[in-house]
Formats: structure tokens, C-alpha cells, sequence
């Protein structure tokens, strides 16, 4: 293993001594949130409490606070006379959790104390600059807000209300959702009937749902490893102990998780089957059928996330796992109408009816109106076969981008990367060749006006990545943040190599 004091810390780790939040406080969330990007994998040995003191520029007092606290939440382990290690997984902790320091010290201005959660802080970056990568969202130029403007409008018009407003909601609710099941078995292979279905404002809160109802306190969860840093978020703040899993060329490396399976109760395996986050990565066909057996055999549930099924941009669409599901252990996750506009894209959730009527009733408190102009509208939209036209539109306009992406990698950075085109989705995961760091190219990027956030950089002993999605450049743009990222690897490289 490499010497603990190699891990660029400095690079992850960022302290501010301006900042209102106290040091310990700080040095507390920027060590979760680089667990939870995968920068400190599990097991890693930390340096000593004085060395890692003159790398922070903290006083070890502080630091030793914030260790304790971050002992006392499961994400570390201090053994005497071995050192510090990262315990991802959060396996240290098996009691009931209690209230941390940090959760307990906030107060109001009034001077009433509440809870403050460390496992919650915003990741996500906010800049300026011309140019940005980020982790593969649409382009919000392409979206149709006029007609969708036009028809919600026109909805609104026609609206005569001659029955009571709730039976209104309901009748209308009813028939998006008839829409909307039907729609979902035809383009996904599915076979689910109303009663499987619930409906959501997001894919977060469908997570969201799923995760308060699944997970108690110390429940295991499963996730594959790098990965999605909001819903380990999300799994984590449910009281899970997150337990990561190689992902290799095939998926989720399913030898290591029936490994895991023999030692430890799984509640959940948290898996993005068809398009890994963030490598992109596809669960091959052999390890599709082995992971429903290794649910069936264990008795895990399989919470399946297909968040970019609306971007095949290849071929047919893989079909997801809950579509050869015959024993009932997928939850089915995904989004709906990523290329319609803020507001009008949906999240849903396919499983047992048992489990879809529980989640209503949290879904109650949680979303208790419906916006019945939306759902009308949308439901037109699939009655019509808009949604397939406007699909099946975005994807040539997207597949133009992905290669002509793919060829400016090629051209530019021939020899410094190495990564696979991706059939769908609109990223694309980079390995760099060369040993740099990755928070050192941010800035040098930055300085030629490309935006790189840190929620798209993996680096740890074995691996630095890029998640760049290319979805939201158009040709030109794409040529200028290719070629910066060429030019800022290169005065990297010189620098270093001086």
C-alpha cells in the first residue's frame, strides 16, 4: 500500500479560515464528502494526527476533535497502534446512532439547538466561466419551451371546472398514470399494471421514498464503487452503512459482492445496471441473470436506478433488470422527459403494488398536490407519440455530439487517455495516462475558462477519471474545452516533468 502521506489532501481536503463554520466542523464535511466521491476508498491508512496537522495547517486539537466525531458517525476507525483507517462502509459503528457533535452544536439566533447534518452538504459547485463540463446533463437550448408553454396554456383555457376540484385531480391523475404505465411497458419491456406505478416530481425524491422506506437504522447497503455521490448521500442519511463494490469492465463485480453477502446481512443493493455511474459501464448479460439469483439466494432487494434510459443512442435499448424480474426484488428508479423543461419531468418508481400503496402514504405528506395542467399535458404528449418524435429527434442531435466528442478525445488527447464509447447516456469516463492532480488541472482549466467541478473528478492510489459529460456543448464549444483540457494537461506535465 502507498504511504498514507502520498494522498494529495490538500487537493480534496479545503479549509477556509474566513468561514463562519468552525475548522472542526469543516474539516468533518470535506472528509465525508471525499469518502463519499471515493477519493478516500475503504481501508485507506491515514497519516498521524501530527503529520496530517502541518499538511492541513490545523491545530491537532481541532483535528482530534473532528476524527472523533467522524469515529463516532462510522466513517473512520481509530485503532490503537495501527493508525486511522477510512471505514467507508461505516462498518465500525453497530449500535443505534447518536446525535454527532457536529449535529448537536448548531444553534439559531433565537438560541434553540438543532440537528445539522454532515452527510448532507451541497457538493455541487456554482461558475461562471464560458466554458463547463458537467456530469451528463441534456443541453437546456434544445428544449421545447414554447409548444410546451403552448399546451399548458391552452389547458388552463379549456379548464371548466363543473365537478368538484379534488374528483378533477384524481380523474386526470388516474389517466396519466394509465398513459404513463402503458408507456413505460412498451418502451422499457416492463409489465406492470397502475397499481405498480407511483409517479414523483423527481428522481431524487423517488430515492428518496424508496430509501425511508427500505432502510432502518444500520441497514447494509451495497453500492457499486467509484459511484453516485447524491445517492450515497441519500442511502447514508438514511442511517444505511454503505458498503462499496468494484465495478470491473462487466458491471458490478458480483464475485466480491456474494463475498460480501456471506459475511453480512444486505438489505439493498443500490445498482445503475444499464449505464454505471459514473464509469458508464454496462452490468453484462451473465451478471444480470446472476445478480437476481444472488437476490433471491440472499434475500436483498435490488434497488435499480435507470436514470438515462431516454438517451440510447445506439442500437436498441437494453431493458432494465425489473423487466426479467420474476421473484420481485427490483424497485425500479427512473426519470421521464429529461428534454422537457425545469418542472415538467417526472420521476417514477415500478414495484409490488403492496410497496407502491406504502409509499403513498408518505408520498402524501411529502408531494400532497398535483398539478393537474402538467400531467394533462403530458399525457397528450404520450397519446400523440410527441414524446417518441421528440425523443427519437434528441437522440440523432445527441449521437452527432457523442462522436464528434469522441473524436476530438481522439485527436487531442491521443495517448493521455484511454476510455470506451458510450452507447448511451451523455458523458463520457475518461482514465488519465499520465500520474497528475486532478484539483491542480481544475485550476489550470479554470485559468483558460473551462469549468471542471469537482463532483466529475475521481482520484485516488490506483485511478484518476473524468466524467465529462459532452450532452450540453455544441460543436464549438466542445472543440474549445477539448483543446483547453489538452493545453492545461500538457503545461501540467511540463511543469512537473522540470
Amino acid at each position: 500500500m502507498d504511504s498514507p502521506v502520498q494522498i494529495p489532501f490538500k487537493s480534496f481536503i479545503q479549509l477556509k479560515a474566513e468561514d463562519a463554520t468552525p475548522v472542526y466542523l469543516q474539516i468533518i464535511f470535506e472528509f465525508i464528502k471525499a469518502i463519499q466521491l471515493g477519493l478516500l476508498p475503504e481501508g485507506t491508512k491515514l497519516p498521524g494526527t501530527r503529520i496530517l496537522c502541518k499538511i492541513l495547517l490545523v491545530n491537532r486539537n481541532t483535528l482530534i476533535k473532528a476524527f472523533q466525531d467522524l469515529e463516532a458517525q462510522g466513517f473512520i476507525e481509530i485503532r490503537p497502534n495501527q493508525g486511522t483507517f477510512i471505514l467507508s462502509d461505516q462498518k465500525q459503528y453497530q449500535g443505534k446512532r447518536e446525535i454527532s457533535k457536529a449535529e448537536k452544536s448548531n444553534k439559531a439566533a433565537g438560541g434553540f439547538s438543532f440537528k445539522c447534518s454532515s452527510v448532507l452538504e451541497n457538493p455541487v459547485e456554482w461558475s461562471d466561466l464560458p466554458l463547463q463540463f458537467n456530469d451528463g446533463l441534456p443541453d437546456i437550448r434544445l428544449i421545447h419551451t414554447d409548444i410546451v408553454a403552448r399546451l399548458y396554456v391552452s389547458k388552463l383555457k379549456r379548464q371548466k371546472v363543473r365537478e368538484p376540484w379534488a374528483q378533477i385531480q384524481t380523474q386526470a391523475h388516474q389517466h396519466f398514470k394509465k398513459q404513463f404505465f402503458n408507456f413505460l411497458n412498451l418502451t422499457r419491456g416492463l409489465r406492470i399494471s397502475e397499481s405498480n406505478l407511483l409517479t414523483t416530481s423527481s428522481h431524487e425524491v423517488s430515492l428518496y421514498l424508496v430509501a425511508k422506506l427500505l432502510l432502518s437504522e444500520g441497514d447494509y447497503v451495497v453500492v457499486g464503487s467509484p459511484g453516485y455521490y447524491l445517492s450515497n448521500m441519500t442511502l447514508t442519511d438514511s442511517g444505511a452503512k454503505i458498503i462499496p463494490v468494484a465495478v470491473d469492465e462487466e458491471g458490478l463485480h458480483l464475485a466480491a459482492l456474494k463475498k460480501v453477502c456471506e459475511t453480512q446481512k444486505i438489505r439493498m443493493v443500490y445498482l445503475t445496471s444499464i449505464y454505471h455511474y459514473p464509469s458508464t459501464i454496462l452490468l453484462s448479460a451473465k451478471r444480470r441473470m446472476e445478480m437476481l439469483e444472488l437476490a433471491h439466494q440472499y434475500g436483498f432487494v435490488i434497488v435499480e436506478d435507470d436514470y438515462d434510459f431516454d438517451f440510447h443512442l445506439d442500437s436498441n435499448p437494453v431493458l432494465p433488470l425489473a423487466a426479467i424480474d420474476a421473484n420481485e426484488h427490483v424497485v425500479y428508479l427512473g426519470s421521464f422527459a429529461r428534454s422537457l423543461p425545469a418542472g415538467f419531468g417526472y420521476g417514477f418508481i415500478t414495484a409490488p403494488a403492496a410497496f407502491i400503496k406504502e409509499l403513498e402514504k408518505h408520498q402524501r405528506i411529502l408531494e400532497p398536490g398535483i398539478d393537474v395542467m402538467k400531467e394533462q399535458v403530458l399525457t397528450n404528449w404520450i397519446q400523440d407519440g410527441e414524446v417518441h418524435r421528440l425523443s427519437k429527434k434528441n437522440k440523432l442531435i445527441y449521437k452527432a455530439r457523442r462522436d464528434a466528442f469522441v473524436r476530438l478525445l481522439n485527436d487531442k488527447l491521443k495517448g493521455r487517455i484511454r476510455f470506451n464509447i458510450p452507447t448511451r447516456g451523455l458523458a463520457v469516463w475518461i482514465e488519465w495516462l499520465d500520474h497528475f492532480n486532478l484539483i491542480k488541472m481544475q485550476q489550470k482549466c479554470a485559468e483558460n475558462g473551462l469549468f471542471l467541478p469537482k463532483t466529475i473528478l475521481y482520484q485516488t492510489k490506483n485511478m484518476i477519471a473524468t466524467r465529462l459529460g459532452f450532452g450540453s456543448m455544441n460543436l464549438n464549444e466542445m472543440e474549445n474545452a477539448v483543446d483547453i483540457l489538452a493545453r492545461s494537461l500538457k503545461s501540467l506535465l511540463n511543469k512537473h516533468n522540470d
